[in-house]
């Protein structure tokens, strides 16, 4: 929500940064669990050249699976599976791929972080079980959760988690961040719910996951690592190298808001030394809370110069891909060199819809969940990524609607006959961006293109003022004001057809190739 190396080369080692230079040291073996009982057994070997980070170094394990890494009384220390590989899980359906090493604990906060670890095992390994080695898979999308209470998080279960466990074939799945609503203590009810969904389940922090009373960014994400691990890590499938960030500067010296988005030194430092082990062929795919994007009607949420610095490591990387949430809104923006993009096709960064909505508002259906539509009048939901070696395709899903809901169409059920009438109707295509196609036809005409166009959507206008004009309280929490919304086209309606009923249709072209009809009726009077 808006508020807002060294590297261990089969036993070569080359010093990058201090903390290597360490004399405190982890070192342990990635091997292969056969039989995915959590011990290793005499027969299972280590496995060789997987990388194991510290949150700044990455080593890759030597021919028997063996690492070593340095690490400080405050340490993280995980496994970047290779893609042929998974991570066990827990019970929780959450991967195992991380260590924390806090001798002391964290420290005394408002909501409990991690417990004190003690001293670090002689041999910290860790295990990896059998994987799907295919080049093809797909994964589920969800952002801002966003539960304030234990009511919000039966929402959350009876609307998406019922909607995500009935899907199949997905490999995993990842939450954007704001998991919950600024208490971290309904992190274990939130979790047990997401649990349900039956697939192995990761995490983003969001600004709403945080420590508050931290007084030092080192110690804000503490009750999300008892959780969840580091809240920094990358992990391969087929392909695909993806990296998850946690991009909230809290506490925020760098601003005038109570935090930011960007990035720290370690973490530029992780990036970099993650991608030396990663094919240029590969895709690489970010997940992030925090946009990228700065905007004046979007809000100034990202220091440039942090993103710039990012972009100077992605030059010679022509496969990328990001995501966010925090907005409350679904939108793309495609950066290029005015935006200090350093390549000739634009980085793709797709900001997606939340399974919050608009923070759970807006009148009750039948199921006792919120209407809770975005502010810029996308419908709460969740995506599907669909990866194919390096190529990705979305596919923007809306909770307790048909499998094929991907617009509303918003204009006057009637207009005078062959007179003056101002009369449009809009149409929000949910997942789209400006580069879609968005055509329609009056009954059996001619296609014509509409106008793409920034501006309210007027169905989110007319659910605004159904509440505010109510002389009666509507059951539920009144909706936010609504927002510019950056997939929206409009048309006049003709007036000149039949009198009576006549049908628009309209057809969407977007970028991926998909096409998609939906029809509008009204009617033409004298």
């Amino acid at each position: 929500m808006i508020r807002f190396i060294f590297t261990f080369l089969i036993g070569a080692f080359i010093t990058i940064s201090a903390m290597a230079q360490s004399s405190h040291f982890a070192s342990g073996i990635v091997y292969h669990d056969i039989n995915g009982n959590g011990v290793r057994d005499k027969n299972e070997p280590g496995i060789a050249n997987v990388a194991v980070s510290n949150g700044r170094e990455v080593v890759l394990t030597d021919s028997k699976g063996l690492y070593k890494i340095g690490i400080n009384d405050d340490t993280a220390i995980f496994v970047i599976k290779p893609g042929n590989y998974n991570y066990p899980l827990d019970v929780r359906n959450f991967p195992k791929f991380y260590y924390l090493h806090k001798p002391n604990g964290s420290p005394k906060l408002n909501f409990a972080g991690v417990e004190p670890t003690g001293e670090l095992p002689a041999s910290l390994d860790f295990a990896l079980v059998d994987g799907n080695e295919s080049e093809s898979f797909s994964m589920l999308v969800i952002s801002d959760p966003q539960t304030y209470s234990v009511e919000e998080i039966e929402y959350y279960r009876k609307s998406a988690v019922e909607t995500l466990k009935k899907l199949n074939g997905h490999t995993f799945g990842i939450t954007l961040g704001d998991i919950v609503g600024d208490h971290p203590d309904l992190f274990e009810g939130i979790n047990q719910a997401t649990s349900e969904i039956g697939i192995p389940w990761f995490h983003v922090i969001g600004n709403h996951d945080e420590n508050y009373d931290a007084e030092d960014k080192r110690f804000a994400d503490e009750s999300f690592e008892r959780h969840y691990g580091p809240a920094t890590y990358a992990f391969n499938q087929g392909k695909v190298h993806f990296i998850v960030l946690d991009d909230v500067i809290f506490p925020n010296d760098l601003t005038n808001s109570w935090y930011t988005g960007g990035l720290t030194d370690d973490q530029f430092s992780f990036i970099e030394n993650s991608l030396r082990f990663v094919p240029k062929d590969h895709l690489i795919v970010f997940f992030m809370h925090i946009p990228f994007y700065n905007g004046k009607d979007l809000g100034e949420n990202y220091q440039v110069e942090h993103r710039n610095r990012l972009f100077q490591l992605l030059a010679d990387r022509p496969y990328t891909f990001s995501l966010s949430g925090h907005m409350h809104s679904q939108m793309h923006y495609f950066f290029d060199a005015t935006e200090g993009w350093q390549q000739e096709k634009p980085h793709h960064h797709y900001t997606v819809g939340t399974t919050s909505g608009d923070w759970w508002s807006g009148e009750l259906r039948e199921n006792g969940v919120p209407e809770t539509t975005m502010y810029d009048g996308t419908p709460q939901g969740y995506n599907i990524l669909t990866f194919n070696g390096n190529q990705y395709s979305f596919d923007y899903k809306v909770i307790g609607e048909a499998i094929d809901h991907k617009m509303r169409i918003c204009g006057p059920k009637v207009v005078p006959f062959k007179k003056h009438y101002r009369g449009d109707f809009f149409v929000n295509f949910f997942q789209g961006n400006k580069n879609d196609v968005v055509e329609y036809k009056v009954n059996d005409g001619e296609w014509k293109k509409m106008r793409y166009i920034v501006d309210y959507d007027p169905y989110m206008c007319g659910v605004r003022h159904k509440w505010d004009a109510s002389e009666e309280l509507l059951p539920g929490v009144h909706p936010s004001n609504p927002v510019m919304c950056h997939h929206l086209w409009k048309a006049r309606v003709p007036t000149d057809v039949l009198l009576g009923e006549n049908v628009i249709t309209v057809r969407v072209k977007d970028i991926q190739g998909n096409e998609f009809i939906e029809t509008y009726r009204y009617r033409v009077v004298e």
